[in-house]
């Protein structure tokens, strides 16, 4: 019989979120970045103002991801991705490169996860643009949130997980109409 898997800590957590985001900004972004210091949250955050950018995990562990960063960061962050000069303002290739760019850092800590916890999936990203709204993970108990701050700007990446039930992970069955 099989040892059920422990729930990951923030010490497993919060590294691979460090690795994920440094690794993605030196080499796909060339852009500096800072840590500052990691925290664990109860709650989703207040009211925001900018870019924030959900990427869900599924398999038997379950979660999501997300960044968020202010509209002037993001349009300097889908400059460097694109490797032209920052946006001058969010549009359709901004929201495109920031959903990329959490893309990427989720997937690499999915992948670092994966070693220990087994396969998982990531869904398709979801960008958010405005003023003063707030998101909301359903059933979150617990964020590990990892700030970074590249000049001027902070960038801060949220990650849960937790287990999935059996049911959260089934694929669903195909039936055949006859006519």
């Amino acid at each position: 019989m099989t040892q059920p898997m422990t729930h990951p800590g923030s010490e497993e957590i919060i590294p691979a979120v460090l690795s994920a985001t440094q690794e993605v900004f030196s080499t796909m972004l060339s852009l500096p970045l800072e840590p500052v210091p990691a925290r664990e949250e109860a709650s989703d955050p207040g009211a925001f103002d900018g870019v924030v950018a959900l990427v869900g995990v599924a398999g038997d562990w379950v979660g999501t991801g997300r960044i968020s960063c202010s509209a002037r960061f993001a349009c300097r962050i889908a400059g460097a991705l694109l490797m032209s000069p920052p946006y001058e303002a969010v549009n359709e290739e901004v929201l495109d490169g920031v959903a990329e760019v959490a893309n990427m850092i989720i997937g690499n800590v999915k992948t670092f996860l994966e070693e220990r916890l087994g396969s998982m999936a990531l869904s398709i990203p979801t960008v958010v643009f405005g003023r003063n709204y707030q998101t909301r993970s359903a059933k979150v108990l617990r964020w590990n949130v990892v700030p970074f701050r590249s000049g001027d700007e902070i960038i801060e990446v949220r990650f849960c997980l937790m287990p999935g039930t059996p049911q959260a992970h089934r694929l669903p069955r195909h039936e055949h109409l006859h006519i």
